[in-house]
């Protein structure tokens, strides 16, 4: 009788031995410095900056409230043009902060933000752009910028699925006025929980750590209405740790998206994205998208699949504009977002992670072609 396999998930988080992290915990605890900007922290700051080629970087509990603290910082209000593909905190930090989301399509090549719907969906009420850089696959950067330079406009990247990505031999994340960055267990770099906020000048950065530790300046002084996003300084040390082992993670990751690549790459009615030049991926999803050529419906596709263990993911599915709190805005309607709502019907991300075999990798492939 066969043996039962191991269920397989969409992302797995990579983990250091347990060894390795004991040092940094013996110290946590011989300090008695548990948060509020401990070493570790600062230590983590620096590294970060360090590895992502960029100079100013404060870390955060997670990246929802790294985004939330960074619409705040802008001073973000009115209308932010942003995508409907994509998590759901994107748009929801926009709601908390008393901001409007206005969705606009989706390039078919790339899946983020198409730059000409962008200048289409500009108004007098327009702030800012808040485009995400999906799977990893970098905006269009260059063309954004030139649209916020012509019409007075901030932009803030969610790079949450983009760390250690590069464009033109520059880090994604040092794009826009600011970039967001997460360290969720689901990422490929993580710190359990934790996100960051990369920014562009000293002053920007002192603004940042002000408003996410509640607006304290020091003991006795409070200047604004911050709240406590402040990364702690187990996650700080994990973070530390993680970086010394991110490389080889990333060469794994690689390995397994060329080996799904090519068993699936003439997979009759399967289809992937295709790679863009000048870019450095850090291989953080592997989406196919199942059209009607298939044999089966994505859907069909996807019990298939988990009937068999492996647990693949509709991401994004639905749109965030097909959720009760954003389905009445007029951005929203179907027909300002087809290739979007195409996209949506048809992706389906397959398992990848640092800890998955080739192995592994046959056997998912096997249910599919």
């Amino acid at each position: 009788m066969d043996s039962v396999k191991p269920p397989i998930y969409v992302t797995k988080p990579f983990l250091p031995e347990l060894s390795e992290l004991i040092p940094y915990l013996k110290q946590i605890w011989a300090s008695r410095n548990l948060t509020n900007s401990g070493p570790y922290h600062q230590e983590f700051e620096q590294e970060l900056a360090r590895y992502l080629g960029v100079q100013h970087v404060s870390v955060c509990a997670n990246a929802t409230l790294a985004l939330l603290i960074a619409l705040q910082a802008l001073r973000i209000d009115g209308e932010v043009i942003t995508t409907p593909f994509s998590f759901v905190a994107t748009s929801h930090t926009l709601i908390w902060n008393r901001a409007r989301p206005v969705f606009v399509d989706i390039d078919p090549h790339t899946l983020n933000l198409d730059p000409e719907k962008i200048e289409e969906a500009i108004t007098p009420e327009t702030t800012a752009i808040l485009p995400v850089h999906v799977y990893g696959t970098p905006c269009n950067v260059d063309r954004i910028a030139e649209i916020a330079a012509q019409r007075n406009l901030k932009v803030i990247y969610d790079a949450a699925h983009a760390f250690g990505v590069k464009y033109c031999d520059r880090n994604i994340v040092a794009y826009g006025d600011l970039s967001i960055l997460s360290f969720h267990a689901t990422k490929v770099f993580n710190t359990f929980e934790g996100g960051a906020i990369i920014s562009g000048s000293p002053e920007m950065k002192l603004h940042i750590d002000h408003l996410k530790n509640f607006g304290f300046v020091d003991e006795v002084t409070v200047i604004e209405a911050g709240i406590n996003g402040k990364m702690n300084e187990f996650q700080a040390a994990l973070g530390l740790l993680q970086l010394q082992h991110i490389g080889d993670a990333i060469a794994h990751r690689k390995r397994v998206h060329d080996h799904y690549r090519r068993i699936l790459n003439n997979c009759t009615g399967i289809s992937m994205l295709k790679p863009l030049p000048s870019v450095e991926n850090n291989y953080s999803y592997f989406p196919i998208f199942v059209n009607e050529s298939y044999r089966l419906s994505r859907d069909e596709l996807y019990s298939r699949l988990r009937d068999n263990g492996i647990f693949a993911r509709r991401y994004f599915y639905p749109l965030i504009s097909d959720f009760p709190m954003y389905r009445h805005l007029p951005s929203s309607a179907r027909t300002n977002l087809k290739v979007a709502h195409h996209t949506a019907s048809q992706v389906l991300c397959l398992p990848i992670s640092s800890m998955l075999t080739e192995q592994d990798v046959d056997r998912i492939c096997d249910l599919i072609v």
